[in-house]
């Protein structure tokens, strides 16, 4: 499988998160840097990301698969019986929201970005109505 280019996409956004021992809640802002690992157009696994979170906290493995509704993002998981259990995962809905949204919109943008890059690094097109050659093939 070729690898993807790396797309980035930040999603700056306000979460109340409650400090280790403290009853008060305060705001913090959320970054995530999406990096697009890999592409997989024709299967139900889309592609597969990392995600970097302000800086301090890593997220490998995190799949973008095709489901019933529409594209979806999958945290790392393991099985156990016949369930799998996530290793990681955003606890409020709101976070899960704004995960699922950088994710998928690094995901989008690198296959825009795909085939922007293929259609300029080619250079040709195939006169109207007739199929491209290769040569030495």
């Amino acid at each position: 499988m070729p690898k993807a280019k790396t797309a980035q996409s930040r999603a700056e956004t306000t979460e109340q998160l409650a400090p280790s021992g403290a009853g008060n809640k305060e705001n913090s802002l959320l970054q995530f840097d999406v990096r697009i690992q890999s592409i997989r157009p024709g299967e139900s696994i889309k592609g597969t990301a990392s995600v970097n979170i302000n800086g301090a906290f890593a997220i490998r493995g995190v799949k973008i698969i095709e489901g019933s509704n529409g594209l979806f993002v999958s945290m790392p998981s393991y099985k156990v019986g016949n369930e799998y259990k996530d290793i990681c995962f955003p606890i409020t809905q709101e976070c899960r929201k704004q995960l699922h949204e950088a994710v998928i919109g690094a995901y989008e943008q690198a296959i825009s970005q795909g085939q922007d890059t293929v259609a300029k690094h080619h250079g040709m097109q195939a006169p109207e109505g007739q199929p491209m050659e290769m040569a030495g093939m």
